[in-house]
């Protein structure tokens, strides 16, 4: 059985999610060996997640592979998956932004790149999307440093700034539409890094205040949002979004604690308790574009950063969108995020599932 000897493995904290991190050759390379793998490692499907190293919520069911890349200019590839809790299904169909963060520091802990004195770049190609992310690793002696002096909303404590610049070619608006409409809902189904769909809050009862729990008691409206999810999966070219979880929904409304516009977000049954960086920049792209669903609602859109409201906080997202000569819009995003270095050793994985 695979992993009955251990595997290698660092759990790290990658800005608002924690996740299990492997070199790729330490795991199976075929997907169906290397999924099971991560059932067992991750404990799933259990919604307690209590024999393996999940933490019974998606945001802590994550896992970050990673190898040297052969593509030139880039230093490292970066295949995330995301394990469900509660079912036997492990997912690459999205990329992750937070755990994104973690991927310079764990490449440099385990030599796949060679760390200056001072700072090391790191070029990351992200296996899910194909999109490039640069970063630099702050790295005094050749040695990563996660402390620092820089926190964000949705985790305690101050840690080293990480800067994550992405941009793509890819267009923003999968349809070619700003609007579609879906169940009889005017939608806006927007790629800048992460799919997701936007959608008024008003329109489903929803006022802007309420929490992941007031949300989640509510199998009505997760009924409407996995309906239009469905069906929006199709329509961004996902295919059958069903054992999948993405896009990711948006419901918002006006902004209540000075940022640019209120979210609350369904990945895809659980409301998130932040957000995610790379749904910030979809969100934050979205709300930029004239007639683009919530660009009505939203307050100083142009600002930089983008202050995108959650349940916990609000995320600085810095984005830029541009309509070029064809029609077409683009956007670009960078953010800042904090990684730590939780523990280091070896896994063993539950024998069966």
């Amino acid at each position: 059985m695979a992993g009955a000897d251990g595997i290698r493995c660092m759990l790290m904290r990658g800005g608002t999610s924690k996740g299990a991190y492997f070199v790729a050759d330490d795991v199976p390379e075929d997907p169906a060996e290397r999924n099971d793998l991560m059932l067992r490692v991750m404990g799933s499907p259990d919604p307690t997640q209590i024999d393996g190293l999940g933490g019974a919520h998606p945001l802590t069911s994550k896992v970050a592979i990673v190898s040297r890349s052969s593509e030139p200019g880039i230093d490292v590839d970066y295949l995330f998956l995301q394990v469900v809790v509660d079912k036997p299904i492990v997912s690459d169909a999205q990329t992750c932004g937070n755990l994104l963060a973690g991927v310079g520091p764990f490449a440099i802990e385990r030599g796949l790149i060679e760390a200056r004195d001072g700072e090391t770049p790191v070029r990351i190609r992200m296996l899910n999307t194909g999109d490039v992310a640069t970063t630099r690793i702050h790295t005094p002696g050749g040695v990563v440093d996660y402390d620092g002096d820089f926190s964000i909303d949705g985790v305690p404590g101050i840690s080293c700034a990480i800067e994550l610049e992405i941009g793509g070619d890819s267009p923003l608006f999968p349809t070619g539409n700003v609007v579609d409409e879906i169940a009889g809902h005017r939608v806006t189904l927007i790629d800048n890094g992460m799919p997701v769909v936007l959608l008024r809050a008003d329109e489903f009862d929803v006022t802007g205040d309420e929490t992941p729990e007031e949300l989640e008691s509510r199998p009505d409206l997760a009924r409407q949002i996995e309906e239009i999810r469905l069906r929006a999966g199709a329509l961004m070219g996902l295919g059958d979004v069903s054992a999948q979880t993405v896009p990711k929904m948006f419901l918002l409304s006006a902004p209540r604690k000075g940022g640019a516009i209120s979210t609350r977000a369904f990945i895809p049954s659980r409301i998130h308790t932040s957000i995610g960086v790379l749904m910030a920049a979809s969100v934050a792209a979205g709300i930029r574009i004239p007639g683009a669903v919530g660009s009505d609602l939203a307050v100083e859109a142009e600002s930089d950063p983008t202050l995108i409201e959650h349940p916990t906080g609000a995320f600085p997202a810095r984005v830029a969108v541009e309509r070029r000569a064809d029609g077409v819009w683009y956007g670009t995003s960078v953010s800042e995020r904090t990684a730590r270095k939780i523990f280091d050793g070896t896994v063993f994985p539950r024998p069966r599932r």
